[in-house]
């Protein structure tokens, strides 16, 4: 079961975005809570304060193998990916050879590679948050006016979850527990394709929420 909504684009102007790149910062490790949305957050921005003020800046989480008892080990692929306009990559090389702690769990950062992105017709997200929206056909509608706002066209989706219902996941946030969807969009133009990896969708994207990847890529940890 696949629930789903057609999005239909507006005809106003894009507004001009500076270039984005994507650092990709190999980690070193041995095992990390499975929701370390938050803790990866909290542990960048220590080293980094003006992160917190980075609205256009966007933190993957850090794929490894899940034990399903709440962690992930890690791996020789394992990687914290942060999108930024050009005119930051200094700001976020910064992290380059910085070891830090997520919890009690010591990771090693090492020297990242960079790359721009590039356009797929169909990218996923493993989580998207939207304030309010906690019910798959609600939460599609908001995400439809979203694009839209983007002056994207484009199919969006949930795909469904083992037991046959839309993917629905959490992450917590201190004591707070953040309701959000497994979101899929295709028949995505290149130029669109590319807009909504710089933009994403949704909010949290500091703690790995509404950030698209290509669907080869998407990992589900």
């Amino acid at each position: 079961m696949t629930t789903s909504a057609t999005v239909s684009a507006s005809t106003a102007a894009r507004e001009t975005l500076e270039p984005f790149v994507e650092l990709k910062f190999p980690v070193r490790g041995t095992q990390l809570p499975a929701d370390h949305n938050y803790g990866l957050y909290a542990a960048l921005v220590h080293q980094i304060p003006e992160l917190r003020q980075q609205h256009d800046i966007s933190i993957l989480t850090i794929p490894g193998f899940g034990d399903k008892q709440g962690k992930i080990s890690l791996t020789s692929d394992s990687c914290i990916r942060i999108r930024v306009p050009i005119s930051k990559i200094p700001l976020a090389y910064q992290l380059a050879g910085k070891p830090i702690a997520i919890g009690k769990h010591p990771i090693n950062i090492g020297i990242p590679q960079v790359s721009v992105l590039h356009p797929s017709a169909n990218l996923r997200a493993r989580i998207v948050t939207i304030k309010g929206y906690m019910q798959s056909e609600p939460f599609l509608a908001a995400a439809r006016r979203q694009l839209s706002n983007l002056d994207i066209s484009a199919k969006i989706s949930i795909p469904a979850d083992r037991s046959g219902n839309p993917s629905r996941k959490t992450l917590k946030i201190k004591r707070y527990t953040i309701v959000g969807f497994t979101t899929e969009i295709s028949g995505l133009s290149d130029e669109d394709s590319i807009q909504l990896q710089r933009c994403g969708l949704g909010g949290k994207r500091h703690m790995g929420c509404g950030i698209f990847l290509p669907c080869k890529e998407d990992r589900d940890v």
